[in-house]
């Protein structure tokens, strides 16, 4: 009995620690983080936006320094 007891309180803690952890984001804000992955690449940041409708803001890759291309060891 007293393992099902603490089975539930558990479940509850798990339950009530997302919701606390949660509580502050908007849906909007959780929309901008799960497009979060495809920033870093235009090309697929595009194929995103056609394919679900949502904007994501793209960033472009940093331009490589000058002296930092291809170095030969």
């Amino acid at each position: 009995m007293i393992e099902i007891a603490l089975n539930i309180l558990a479940a509850a803690s798990l339950w009530l620690g997302v919701e606390y952890c949660l509580r502050s984001h908007s849906a909007q804000s959780l929309d901008d983080a799960s497009l979060m992955p495809f920033a870093d690449d235009p090309e697929v940041a595009r194929r995103v936006e056609q394919a679900t409708g949502k904007t994501v803001k793209a960033v472009a890759p940093p331009a490589p320094k000058p002296g930092w291309g291809h170095l030969e060891l």
